[in-house]
């Protein structure tokens, strides 16, 4: 750490992050593919139908196993705190960038955590439905109303998936500097204080009212 930058994110975890972004793309696309059939020409991204259907519950079980590496390191990271529900109570005031109405946060803020948790969620739920209706494998062991429901919670954990991490995206872009932690790992000491005082304390060890300009 240097006078003027933090580290947020190391090598290996942001090539973890992005790898798991690749593998979503990936197989939400080629999910879309076997989704609906006005949906069917993504599968030219795969090599046609038949690859679509062998190469998507590769990728997904890829995702998910990449997932977990970013869920090992980051789980302690987004239990909630006491700060954090007063943190949601007061969400209209961060929405409007007015963050000193709200009390400090650690790593990540109550709304990181509960996408954390809902990418969980949404993921095992993706892992075990997909194991039922994965044909090649698994599906011969279970009864057709199994396999139905298993793809109904297929599409409904996938459809909330995307959703999450639309708003992942908005709020990387929204909040200045978060895209490029992820991308170079470093952040300013100021952005660290402005949005995450508590976790700045912790990897300073200096007060959080203290002037930065002065330290």
């Amino acid at each position: 750490m240097s006078n003027k930058t933090i580290l947020r994110y190391t090598a290996n975890q942001r090539t973890n992050h992005w790898l798991v972004a690749i593998l979503f793309f990936m197989a939400g696309l080629s999910g879309l593919a076997l989704f609906h059939p006005s949906l069917f020409w993504l599968s030219n991204l795969f090599g046609g139908g038949p690859w679509t259907r062998i190469l998507h519950p590769f990728m997904g079980v890829a995702m998910f196993v990449l997932f977990l590496g970013l869920v090992v390191q980051f789980w302690r990271a987004n239990f909630f705190i006491a700060n954090d529900r007063t943190w949601l109570r007061r969400i209209n005031r961060v929405m409007v960038n007015d963050e000193q109405s709200v009390p400090p946060v650690s790593k990540y803020n109550a709304g990181q955590k509960l996408l954390f948790w809902t990418l969980l969620l949404c993921m095992l739920g993706l892992l075990f439905s997909g194991l039922v209706i994965w044909r090649a494998y698994f599906s011969e062991y279970f009864g057709i109303a199994t396999i139905r429901w298993a793809m109904l919670l297929h599409a409904l954990a996938g459809f909330v998936l995307v959703l999450s991490i639309i708003v992942h995206i908005y709020a990387g872009i929204w909040i200045k500097g978060s895209i490029d932690a992820m991308l170079h790992g470093w952040v300013s000491r100021a952005w660290a204080r402005k949005h995450h005082a508590l976790w700045y304390r912790e990897v300073t060890r200096e007060p959080i009212d203290k002037d930065p300009k002065k330290g």
